[in-house]
């Protein structure tokens, strides 16, 4: 075992991942389950270090809280004025590790909190320069105190009325969704093998009680494996408490989720590229407009739920509180007329101990568990910390299955996709890094392709070919929700979208007419909880006339 055995099976389809399953008749160093940042970031640690590597996803890569996310990769002001002091540090740290190993998908980001009195300008103030401190030789960019001008200038739509000014800060954005399927492909090409859709049904056990490792089923043929591993990772976010019930009946719930939901409007309600931040709204939550792929997102809530889903649905109340916030802070009033789309989020936080009602209780640091038959469980955290989340993990799992050690090497290790400094690509490609390379070469052979799937999104019908054969997309959700982000930025023209998506996956994919309709109308009904009520019925109308 070793670095040396890398699997080279590019294109990163299913197919070929399903084949490389197949083809390993030995038992896995680890079997990994679950696909959103923390299981993905496990599985490209331990394939990094040469370990037999398998990680396997009930759905697509990231469909629950991975792609949900406010997209920032930030060390959180809210935990340093909770005094989280360790929990910052490590964020800060990890946030600098990520910029260097991921620069297509992670970029710098203004922030600007005005103030409407000068001892929050000060407090803040005094309060971002040790966030800036705090991360050392990671620090991005100096904070600065603004004036009441430049607080307008680079917040046009900001309330005017009262404002003495402001502060301005650097944090980290990115795409999480796009991060986690180059997450996949760097797995892969570290040797590990990645499959979606692919449901752990049972785990095996040796006669005393051990995890031998993991029963699955493929939810596409119905086949189902028998997949022997030294170690199991429970890495399944708000579900690790299903799996904790896999290995002993009754367990103690270790999660308590916590509901995050997000608007997203026109870019006209934010104008520029600064992004807004409110540090204390008043329920004491934070509050945030982000410039993203030529939008405004707006959020977030924090509400505590009992049971998880892989599609949560946002309350009335947290889209109320959500305009509401932002309406006291900018001038051009979202109302709900203005939604383009609204997407819910589940955090796993660890489940509290008393005052359960209250997600402030719940630790947002991770927490990593091994259960007596050697089940190794890692759940909280967030994404801008996967990686040493990761390697914790790792380190724990080695010792618990006495495996080789070998050192955790992501810390240098680039992701998938980075490395593309050119300048002379198209913009919407940009976000692939070295694969616009790909796309672009796929343009040259098929100029078809080049025609846009939507005329308000700058989005090519390339761009759904290469989801299909280089990114694993298997569903007209796949692509329109996690590898485009169509979905979360505007359902409406996802829903119009949808029969073009379809047709082009169903000619890469061998599917007939029957496949396209089904999910056409799959994606539509699904697309239609993204929208707000008075549009549900013109959108829906909007894909039967098409």
């Amino acid at each position: 075992m070793g670095n040396e055995k890398k699997y080279t099976g590019f294109p990163f389809s299913r197919p070929a991942q399903l084949q490389a399953l197949e083809q390993e008749n030995q038992v896995w160093d680890v079997v990994v389950i679950g696909g959103g940042a923390t299981g993905l970031g496990v599985a490209v640690d331990a394939a990094s270090r040469g370990y037999r590597t398998l990680l396997l996803e009930q759905a697509d890569f990231a469909k629950g809280t991975s792609s949900r996310s406010t997209k920032l990769v930030h060390g959180g002001v809210r935990y340093l004025a909770q005094g989280d002091i360790s929990l910052v540090y490590e964020a800060l740290h990890e946030r600098g590790l990520l910029i260097q190993n991921a620069p297509h998908l992670v970029r710098l980001q203004s922030f600007v909190i005005p103030s409407y009195s000068l001892w929050n300008k000060m407090f803040y103030g005094v309060g971002l320069k040790v966030y800036d401190w705090m991360a050392g030789r990671y620090r991005i960019h100096k904070t600065t105190l603004l004036s009441r001008k430049k607080v307008s200038r680079l917040l046009p739509n900001v309330k005017k009325s009262g404002l003495v000014g402001g502060i301005e800060y650097y944090d980290g954005q990115f795409d999480d969704a796009r991060l986690a399927v180059n997450m996949a492909q760097t797995c892969a090409e570290q040797g590990g093998v990645v499959l979606n859709y692919m449901k752990v049904t049972g785990l095996l056990k040796k006669e005393g009680g051990q995890i031998a490792g993991v029963q699955a089923q493929d939810l596409e043929s119905g086949r189902s494996y028998d997949l022997p591993a030294k170690v199991v990772i429970n890495a399944t976010g708000v579900f690790v408490n299903d799996v904790l019930q896999m290995d002993r009946p009754g367990e103690k719930p270790l999660v308590r989720p916590s509901q995050g939901v997000h608007v997203v409007l026109d870019q006209s309600f934010l104008k520029g590229q600064n992004a807004l931040m409110l540090p204390k709204t008043p329920d004491g939550r934070v509050l945030f407009a982000v410039p993203w792929h030529g939008h405004v997102l707006l959020g977030t809530t924090d509400t505590p739920l009992n049971d998880p889903s892989l599609e949560p649905t946002a309350l009335e109340s947290e889209i109320d509180f959500i305009l509401e916030t932002a309406g006291q802070y900018l001038e051009k009033k979202p109302t709900r007329q203005d939604v383009l789309s609204v997407f819910a989020g589940l955090r796993p936080l660890a489940a509290p101990t008393k005052n359960a009602g209250s997600t402030k209780e719940i630790s947002r640091s991770h927490k990593l568990i091994v259960s007596p038959s050697g089940l190794v469980t890692i759940t909280g955290g967030k994404w801008t910390t996967y990686r040493k989340m990761a390697e914790d993990t790792m380190d724990k799992a080695i010792t618990v299955a006495g495996l080789p050690v070998h050192p955790c090497n992501t810390a240098e290790l680039k992701i998938h996709g980075a490395g593309n400094e050119k300048n002379n690509i198209l913009e919407v490609l940009k976000i692939y890094g070295t694969d616009a390379d790909g796309i672009t070469a796929l343009l040259s052979s098929h100029p078809a392709l080049g025609q846009k799937l939507h005329q308000g999104m700058p989005h090519l019908q390339a761009e759904v070919v290469w989801a299909v054969r280089n990114e694993m997309a298997r569903t007209v959700e796949d692509v329109l929700a996690r590898r485009l982000r169509v979905l979360f930025l505007n359902a409406r023209a996802a829903i119009d979208m949808a029969p073009k998506v379809a047709q082009l996956m169903a000619t890469e994919l061998g599917m007939d007419t029957a496949w396209q309709q089904r999910q056409v109308a799959e994606f539509t009904a699904l697309a239609n909880h993204y929208l707000l009520e008075p549009y549900r019925k013109e959108a829906t109308e909007t894909v039967n006339q098409a």
